[in-house]
């Protein structure tokens, strides 16, 4: 497929053969990425853990100590392949966005690419800021929770430690990456359905409400069953519709705008006529 996306009708074979070329160029990126991140896996996994180095910290706990376990010969190795496969998705994410783009952009007249290619590149980025709102704030956040209900040993109790195992760990902080990071999403989703009509900003106002219940709802089964988290991904939620309010009360006076400046170009065609 040349640089400049053509307009011209495909048969369905020739779709079918650019999906092919699609899925193949994005799996090989994937796939690429994959085998790096692996080689590089315990790295990874180190540079994961040090959220948890932060919790020790803040829980006035000797850093030197602290320690992860795994309780099957397998665990961790699966946990690398599992940090390689997140790590090969992220890198690769690019790669297989501009895939998808170059698939779809045929279908779609000039304007209408225009107005996708920038949510396609905003995507990446608030993703990436849901994952670093959580790598350095709710991760440690969340870890100095549970090192708080730890027990010293005492008269009559007993030593009660955390020794978490790698692969929960690496659970935990992989679904609180993939949860903020769709949350953060939403400014996008919703100013795309405000573009084509789907929604307006006086309905997403109306539905306030019902949103704020469901943020508490949503963040209850998507986060550990702690009151920090839940509580820290609700109220980003929250911030996140009213930014989506506000976007798509943007998107509705630039259509206005456009709408007035269409009937303005009529009109004076109009005049031109009669002239």
């Amino acid at each position: 497929m040349s640089g400049d996306i053509e307009d011209k009708p495909q048969p369905l074979i020739e779709h079918l053969m650019e999906l092919r070329t699609r899925l193949m160029w994005s799996i090989g990126a994937f796939f690429a990425a994959f085998i790096v991140c692996f080689i590089f896996a315990k790295n990874l996994f180190n540079a994961l853990v040090v959220p948890y180095k932060w919790a020790v910290q803040w829980a006035n706990l000797d850093v030197s100590k602290a320690q992860l376990i795994y309780t099957a010969p397998q665990e961790f190795f699966f946990t690398q392949v599992k940090v390689a496969m997140f790590g090969g998705l992220v890198i690769a994410f690019p790669i297989i966005a501009a895939q998808i783009y170059k698939f779809v952009a045929p279908g779609l007249y000039k304007n209408e690419r225009s107005a996708f290619l920038p949510f396609l590149i905003a995507s990446p980025i608030l993703f990436l800021m849901g994952a670093g709102l959580v790598y350095f704030f709710f991760t440690p956040m969340v870890m100095w929770f549970f090192l708080t209900m730890q027990q010293a040993p005492g008269e009559g109790d007993v030593a009660i430690s955390l020794l978490p195992k790698v692969s929960e760990y690496l659970s935990l902080i992989m679904t609180l990456v993939f949860s903020f990071g769709l949350v953060f999403q939403l400014p996008v989703i919703t100013t795309l359905l405000a573009r084509v009509g789907l929604l307006t900003s006086d309905w997403l106002r109306e539905k306030r409400k019902f949103a704020i219940v469901m943020a508490f709802v949503v963040a209850a089964v998507l986060t550990p069953p702690d009151p920090m988290s839940q509580i820290g991904l609700a109220l980003p939620t929250i911030i996140l519709y009213e930014i989506a309010i506000y976007a798509a009360r943007l998107v509705e006076r630039q259509r206005a705008r456009d709408a007035a400046t269409e009937a303005e170009g009529s009109q004076d065609v109009a005049k031109t006529d009669n002239v």
